[in-house]
């Protein structure tokens, strides 16, 4: 049985890299530019909001205004959540790139721990950036650190559904 770093226990059917190596070619390129794509997405979210909230402001005496300091973490957070909370596990970017997130543990991916990714994300951003990348050339997984905190492994979504398919076919574990 393997484990994280952490000591707790990973699903027994997680792709090797020595194994599948498609399923981790370029993904911290992909994932680069699937943030890219994300940031796009999001900022035009932020601007569409913070408009209709100012104008609406006008309407409601300015009560309105008060909800603009909270309009870009609600959005990055309901963003994350709704995208990789989903059955897709993807946001809009990481579609586009064609990668997913996995969840390394028996727990689901769903949309709360969609959110703490996004939460430990931003704050390791914030924190090590340029940095964070780096960690991802050391892993065997290519995961970042806030993956290896939540529990998450990003891989290539095409290859990653031959090898699932392959997995349940033979009901081999890896």
């Amino acid at each position: 049985m393997a484990t994280d770093f952490l000591g707790r226990i990973l699903r027994s059917d997680l792709p090797s890299p020595a194994d599948s190596p498609e399923l981790f070619e370029g993904v911290l390129t992909r994932r680069v530019f699937a943030f890219l794509i994300d940031c796009v997405i999001m900022g035009a979210a932020i601007l569409v909001i913070t408009l209709l909230a100012g104008i609406l402001g006008v309407f409601t005496f300015g009560l309105t205004w008060f909800s603009i300091p909270i309009i870009v973490p609600l959005t990055f957070i309901a963003y994350y959540a709704v995208t990789l909370g989903s059955p897709s596990r993807a946001t809009l970017g990481m579609r586009a790139m064609d990668i997913i997130l996995t969840p390394t543990r028996s727990a689901p991916l769903d949309g709360w721990m969609a959110m703490i990714h996004v939460v430990i994300f931003w704050l390791s951003t914030s924190i090590l950036t340029p940095f964070i990348l780096l960690i991802g050339l050391v892993t065997g997984r290519r995961q970042l650190l806030h993956d290896m905190i939540v529990g998450t492994l990003m891989v290539r979504r095409s290859p990653m559904e031959r090898h699932w398919a392959d997995h349940a076919r033979t009901g081999s574990t890896i």
